[in-house]
């Protein structure tokens, strides 16, 4: 029996008893239906080798169904990073439970009726062994299999059943591709069989927008002050629009660390695998942003990390690599489709690289990401903002076309459209921002003709729309989308902020004192006006980077097929009308989607993010990741 295994040589296996005992025949789910096949031959072809339509697939068994894992130690101090990530179900030897049981993946002998008592057996993962376990199914249990484990001959004549888990995700497929090797070998009248089987774990996936929203996550800030109440206004309202688009789940919060950019320090994903009945047996894997300074990723392991929930987090970052571009705002997912001859059944991962300066996402985690093997990782040029991530930009609709989806892109065109068209009707004088004052800062009081009178907010809007056609032709080369599957969406940008430290978003919010606003939000505010602003940023409209203007309503959640959530855009009100959000509806309504408007001015808008940086969403993994 040939066997296929990528870096690995393997001594050739015996075929057959030549007299005496049937043949060892060991079968996993190699169709992928939820069932071990033992008396037929449904799971017999390509049982050696492993495809994406068709091969044995197994669970990394990272999550923690008792929730046993401690997140600090004996003398009461908190864990380090490592040991928080150290622990899960993998990391011992047991079954915990019968949901630990339910992550094992099932592999069969083929009962041997004619065996002599004398007959024995072997179970030997050889290849693959350092990070796959196998347990053996009896009547006291699941028994991990070792180099001592003995199957009986009463045993392997009812046939057995054994349990395999994986102990970690790919990371680099150099060192391992997921797969491994399991072989059977009976003994009996000094005479050997031996059969294999190849498994790959399941590859650790990213959530598109045609896998339906599940449960909201978000920041919950603490206090009384005017941006505390403002946060809490924010969760108040996010949590209405959940439920009015029939997410019953409540939100999910995190409460420790006061990171308010929910979006940025994780990147909900996911595992599965067929289970009984040809469902799916599913995992959420939470992936940590390649930030090991960034507290709020260990609220996963202390908070979300439990039954049928796993974290992820990369080590090895190296200083030279640019934090803000690890944040997971940084990470969008384009929905599934074929083209050009790749096929990306699972969707495929779109990531920001500044290609001015040659700044990458961490190398860390662009492996872990290709070394899945299923959504290829594409670089978009994000050098033009501030922030550096993808979601300021580009978005992903759920759509009635033959791909099921459109590309939704900011246009600054639109936006710079929208404003000559009002002055032209007379309206120059109406302010730019209809945004009321809040009590520790103004709202800016630009007019539509100051600011169109402002040469760089022109430049830095023809600049934005030259850099935003680029990266739309990449994204229309890489997936075959049309003119006509493009959702163009009114923006404006702006060089309207002084970089903050590493030119990030607020990494943390501290507790702040009554009447108090942070630093960052202020600054950012106070020099939101372009009269303030424009002779001092002094760059060539080539190496400006930008941030949000207008509020970036493509920086905005999905919440159902027909239903977007978008960033209050408080543009100029003429004829009682907010003139950016009339045509934000209109465009989204090229999709089929409905939008609805949540207020973030004061608590995202300023501090250079929007409705999707301070949120996060989980989403159905009940699609089968193999199936087109």
């Amino acid at each position: 029996m040939a066997l296929t295994v990528i870096g690995a040589v393997l001594a050739p296996v015996s075929p057959a008893f030549a007299t005496g005992p049937p043949r060892a025949d060991l079968r996993a789910d190699v169709n992928r239906d939820g069932r071990v096949d033992v008396t037929g031959a449904a799971d017999t072809a390509g049982e050696d080798s492993w495809s994406v339509r068709r091969g044995a697939v197994f669970l990394p068994n990272i999550d923690d169904d008792t929730r046993r894992c401690a997140v600090k130690g004996p003398d009461g101090r908190r864990l380090p990073d490592a040991k928080l990530a150290a622990c899960n179900d993998a990391a011992d030897i047991k079954v915990n439970g019968a949901d630990d049981a339910a992550d094992l993946a099932r592999v069969r002998s083929v009962p041997m009726a004619k065996l002599p008592d004398t007959a024995t057996g072997t179970l030997k993962v050889v290849a693959g062994g350092k990070k796959t376990r196998v347990f053996v199914k009896r009547s006291s249990g699941w028994t991990v299999v070792t180099a001592r484990t003995r199957l009986s001959a009463a045993e392997l004549r009812s046939g057995v059943e054994f349990g395999v888990e994986g102990t970690d995700v790919i990371r680099d497929s150099a060192a391992w591709d997921g797969r491994a090797v399991i072989r059977l070998t009976v003994t009996a009248g000094g005479k050997s069989a031996s059969d294999d089987v190849t498994l790959r774990v399941a590859p650790l996936l990213t959530h598109h927008h045609l896998q339906n929203a599940q449960q909201l996550m978000v920041t919950k800030v603490p206090g009384k002050d005017e941006y505390a109440r403002g946060q809490q206004a924010f969760v108040k309202g996010l949590a209405a629009e959940a439920r009015s688009a029939g997410i019953n789940k409540p939100l999910l919060t995190f409460d420790k660390y006061g990171d308010i950019w929910a979006q940025d320090f994780v990147e909900p994903g996911y595992v599965s695998m067929a289970g009984p009945g040809g469902r799916r047996q599913a995992m959420r894997v939470m992936l940590r942003s390649a930030q090991a300074d960034r507290e709020a990723g260990r609220e996963l392991f202390e908070k979300l990390r439990g039954n049928g929930v796993g974290v992820v987090q990369v080590s090895g970052v190296r200083d030279s690599e640019e934090w803000t571009l690890n944040s997971m705002g940084n990470l969008e997912t384009i929905p599934p489709y074929t083209h050009g001859g790749r096929s990306f059944p699972a969707g495929r991962i779109i990531m920001g690289e500044r290609k001015d300066s040659g700044s990458k996402p961490a190398k860390a985690m662009r492996t872990l990401l290709k070394s899945q093997g299923f959504q290829d990782p594409l670089l978009l040029d994000t050098s033009w903002l501030h922030v550096g991530h993808v979601d300021e930009f580009v978005q992903f609709l759920p759509a009635g076309t033959p791909r099921g989806w459109k590309i939704a892109i900011a246009d600054p065109e639109a936006g710079l459209r929208l404003l000559r068209e009002a002055q032209e009707a007379g309206h120059g004088r109406t302010r730019m921002f209809s945004v009321p004052d809040s009590q520790d800062m103004p709202a800016p009081k630009e007019t539509i003709a100051q600011a169109l009178a402002s040469k760089w907010l022109m430049a830095d809007n023809t600049m934005a729309a030259k850099r935003i056609k680029a990266n739309l032709e990449v994204l229309q080369r890489a997936t075959g989308a049309t003119d006509a599957e493009v959702v163009r969406v009114p923006a404006l940008y702006t060089r309207g902020t002084e970089e903050g430290e590493r030119g990030e978003r607020m990494p943390r919010l501290t507790r702040m004192g009554a009447g108090e606003v942070p630093d960052a939000v202020r600054e950012y505010g106070q020099q939101k006006e372009l009269t303030r602003h424009a002779d001092r940023a002094g760059q060539a409209p080539e190496t400006v980077m930008t941030s949000a203007y207008v509020p970036g309503a493509v920086n905005g959640i999905v919440l159902g097929r027909n239903r977007y959530l978008a960033p209050r855009q408080w543009g100029p009100v003429i004829g009682g009308k907010d003139i950016f959000t009339s045509a934000v509806n209109a465009a989204y309504a090229g999709a089929g989607m409905k939008v609805s408007y949540l207020d973030d001015w004061y608590t995202y808008h300023l501090g250079q993010g929007e409705v999707h940086c301070g949120t996060n969403t989980l989403r159905d993994a009940s699609s089968a990741w193999w199936k087109p």
